[in-house]
């Protein structure tokens, strides 16, 4: 798992504010956030958006995407961390949304999870990864563990003010 507190001295050093948009992790993310005492110097605030309407309403992902995607996709995963970024004053977001299990498809299968990483200044990131299916629990986790590494790498590459 990628060092929670190193994330934020390094968001602090770097004088950015974090957010987080979470649909199969449920808060997850901002839950290994918050846990280190100070947190709130820079963790802006989470979404957890479970449900579609969720996305849509809270994010501002669009239907459209949503029908021609599917929520799992990275089309989605963009627009839930753009969407965090511009609700929010944070100066990055981090998005998650998957299928954590059980179940998925042949087309979405468990253990399938896309990622997105909103920049205030730069071209948003996106990527799948296929966690497997490890069981629900630990797709779970490992989304956390590689939404926080996302944002570590992130910050790793900011340079300090």
């Amino acid at each position: 798992m990628s060092d929670a507190a190193a994330i934020l001295t390094r968001a602090r050093a770097a004088g950015a504010m974090i957010a987080t948009a979470e649909s199969c992790t449920g808060g997850m993310v901002a839950a290994a956030l918050t846990d280190i005492p100070g947190s709130s110097e820079v963790f802006e605030r989470g979404f957890v958006t479970y449900s579609n309407a969720a996305k849509q309403e809270m994010l501002g992902v669009h239907a459209r995407t949503l029908a021609a995607h599917g929520a799992v996709s990275e089309q989605v995963a963009r627009e839930m961390a753009e969407g965090a970024l511009a609700r929010s004053k944070a100066d990055l977001a981090v998005s998650v949304t998957g299928i954590a299990g059980p179940g998925g498809s042949e087309f979405k299968p468990e253990g399938r999870v896309c990622f997105a990483l909103a920049r205030r200044g730069h071209e948003t990131e996106t990527e799948t990864v296929e966690f497997g299916a490890r069981g629900r629990g630990r797709v779970r986790a490992a989304a956390r563990d590689h939404a926080l590494a996302l944002l570590e790498r992130a910050l790793s590459a900011r340079p300090e003010k």
